[in-house]
């Protein structure tokens, strides 16, 4: 074989031989103001952002560029956090809108999980500004005096909207906000996202599905065994054990539901949703209530077992419609899929078309037995349809 062929087979089995180039991350076309360039980026996987850093270790001096898009006028925020991998703890670099496309940058030692009022970092910080870059995403620059021996740090970044200068609170319903956080190796460049965020629209969903079945499908249709299938003669007893029953496992689905929100609430300090949170515990008081108050219900011949029946009536569907207008409330905070909602509406219908047909069946049964017999027909003595056990 000739020289030249020998060759050309030694250079191909070197290219098949030889590792394939990583390709570079697209930080690195990045270009700044102000001749400023950083010897180090990295594209992070949540909310299309980047980071780009010089840091000297010798000196613990991080200089740093950070990169986000925010809602139409809103901020970004970038931090580091030296005590957790959260928001709690974080010092952070926020930059806010001043008008006329212009940001500011404020700093903010964050405890909890709100932001409280700007205010100085743990670390020292110099040469801090914000401008919006020509891809629309607002940059944050800033040097940050780190402690020394410092390799690896906890970065936390998020974005959210603003409102007449104020910052307003990020979506805590959406993945890429909630998983914004991560580890960065100032040394070696590596990037690792947390996914933390996760476990809690896990629970967020677990809250929702556990509050919509008990509340707003169990309750209702227990409600439906006791009105409607009261009035056939052949249901007597079952209607009680299915109301009974129906009530129970809902209230203690409802329980848990309940009790999974309340959880929530702790993890989210500073997010209230005040309404939500107000007719939740007042569906859990009443159907507390109803739990206790069929332990104390009368016999059909007692003087009392009229007024027990229009209270255990009366809450019974204040809990059914409070319910049902909390479960949309929910939907809309967790911003579900349309499907979602398409679903619980179309289950609703069902429920209401089941009860309105049972409607008219159960009083035709009644005015029949009123021509059938002199004496009126009724199950609380007062010639009216069954409202309740």
């Amino acid at each position: 074989m000739s020289f030249p062929r020998l060759l050309v087979l030694f250079l191909l089995a070197a290219a098949v031989a030889a590792p394939p180039r990583r390709a570079a991350a697209a930080c690195a076309a990045e270009r700044f103001s102000g001749n400023r360039a950083f010897a180090a980026c990295a594209d992070l996987p949540r909310l299309g952002a980047s980071v780009h850093w010089t840091y000297d270790a010798a000196a613990a001096s991080l200089s740093v560029a950070f990169l986000a898009a925010p809602p139409s006028g809103g901020w970004v925020a970038w931090g580091l956090n030296p005590t957790g991998d959260g928001m709690s703890g974080t010092q952070a670099l926020v930059a806010v809108p001043k008008g006329r496309g212009a940001y500011e940058v404020q700093t903010y030692s964050i405890s909890g999980y709100s932001l409280g009022s700007p205010g100085p970092l743990s670390y020292n910080t110099s040469d801090l500004a914000a401008e919006i870059g020509s891809d629309g995403r607002v940059r944050i620059f800033g040097t940050l005096k780190l402690q020394n021996g410092t390799g690896e740090v906890n970065q936390v970044w998020q974005v959210g909207p603003s409102s007449g200068g104020a910052i307003g609170i990020h979506s805590t319903t959406n993945a890429d906000n909630l998983n914004s956080k991560g580890k960065l190796n100032l040394l070696t460049g590596a990037s690792t996202a947390a996914s933390g965020g996760n476990s809690i629209l896990r629970k967020r969903n677990t809250h929702g599905v556990l509050n919509a079945v008990s509340w707003g499908l169990l309750l209702p249709m227990g409600a439906i065994f006791a009105r409607y299938l009261k009035t056939f003669k052949s249901a007597d007893p079952a209607w009680f054990y299915l109301h009974v029953a129906c009530q129970l496992i809902g209230y203690g689905v409802g329980v848990s539901g309940w009790a999974t929100g309340i959880h929530l609430g702790n993890m989210s300090k500073g997010i209230t949703y005040s309404v939500h949170r107000n007719i939740g515990i007042t569906v859990f008081a009443l159907g507390t209530l109803q739990i206790f108050a069929l332990f104390l219900r009368p016999k059909k011949d007692h003087k009392y077992r009229f007024y027990w029946n229009v209270y255990h009536h009366s809450i019974g569907y204040t809990i059914i419609i409070l319910g049902i207008i909390n479960i949309f409330k929910g939907m809309s905070i967790l911003s579900v899929d349309q499907k979602w909602k398409t679903a619980y509406i179309i289950a609703i219908c069902i429920l209401g078309a089941i009860a309105l047909i049972l409607e008219v069946v159960t009083w035709g049964i009644v005015l029949k037995r009123r021509k059938e017999d002199s004496k009126t027909y009724n199950g609380n003595g007062n010639g009216h349809l069954p409202l309740s056990m």
